[in-house]
């Protein structure tokens, strides 16, 4: 297994951040791309674009040639709408992401070269147009791309950071006789339950499902928060990250399984159900269960 892998960064098989499959986040990274397209369409001209409809005015050239964006970045909208949506139920890793982006480069050139082969009747060569093509829209993709990972990155860390600052002054004043209080992404406190009752926290889109026992049943509330902020502010304290939508009440973890389709946690309850372990989560939870073996 060492030698399979050695060949492979580590980072690779880790999620990418939650932050750059946001829908909202989504929706800049299309909106902003197209933009930016347009832009490097007009002043760079690549692709021979100026030759496209001859000696044409100003105004008709950057009409037409926004249709053409608008097409092409229609690849990229289709794109990320399946990525989105498979996201939901998929974890994504760094290395299906860099494989994804690739496939969009490479839809997106494929259809700028069939556009000049048979539009624009270009005569070069298919092979001489594809590489042309693919040289271009690395540049119309990948440069905001790159601009747009960073500024999402530093955006959703400045905001990370003045949430947990605001969090744990409020939780070190509410967080008495065994309660934990939970904070949506204002601030604002929308639920405290006793950590004897609490078994697991699921996320849900822009939402965590907080999972509690309460009058013999299940019950469960829905917080607008991310399960990253929670797991920065709990996930040494209460509770594990064991999967990038679950963490669970460690004290409420009763057995650890290996199944055919992976590791698996049985709470102390028959009204949960299984909860599963990912791989990238996995060595933080089998560290947690080393540290408690040291303390007993």
């Amino acid at each position: 297994m060492l030698i399979l892998n050695r060949g492979k960064p580590e980072f690779m098989d880790k999620s990418i951040p939650d932050y750059i499959n946001e829908k909202g986040n989504v929706v800049r990274l299309v909106v902003l791309t197209a933009i930016f397209a347009l832009l490097f369409i007009n002043i760079y001209q690549p692709f021979g674009s100026k030759m496209w409809l001859g000696g044409v005015s100003d105004l008709t050239y950057f009409l037409f040639s926004n249709l053409v964006i608008l097409v092409g970045m229609c690849v990229v909208a289709v794109s990320r709408v399946i990525m989105y949506n498979y996201n939901k139920n998929h974890e994504i890793s760094v290395l299906l992401y860099l494989a994804w982006v690739a496939i969009e480069v490479i839809a997106m050139s494929l259809f700028y070269t069939l556009f000049q082969l048979f539009a624009l009747q270009d005569v070069r060569p298919f092979l001489a147009i594809w590489k042309n093509a693919t040289i271009n829209t690395s540049l119309i993709l990948l440069l905001p791309y790159a601009i747009l990972w960073l500024y999402f990155s530093w955006r959703d860390n400045e905001k990370m950071l003045k949430r947990i600052h605001e969090q744990e002054g409020l939780l070190s004043e509410k967080q008495k006789n065994g309660l934990i209080s939970f904070y949506d992404e204002k601030g604002v406190m929308r639920l405290s339950v006793d950590i004897n009752s609490l078994y697991y926290i699921e996320s849900a889109d822009n939402y965590v499902k907080i999972h509690y026992l309460s009058k013999g049943k299940m019950q469960h509330f829905m917080l607008r928060n991310s399960l990253k902020t929670i797991d920065e502010l709990l996930g040494n304290k209460y509770l594990v990250r064991c999967h990038r939508s679950f963490m669970v009440n460690f004290d409420k973890i009763k057995i650890l399984r290996k199944g055919e389709e992976g590791l698996s946690l049985d709470l102390d309850s028959d009204l949960v159900p299984d909860i599963p372990v990912s791989k990238t989560f996995s060595n933080r939870l089998m560290n947690r269960f080393t540290e408690l073996q040291k303390e007993l």
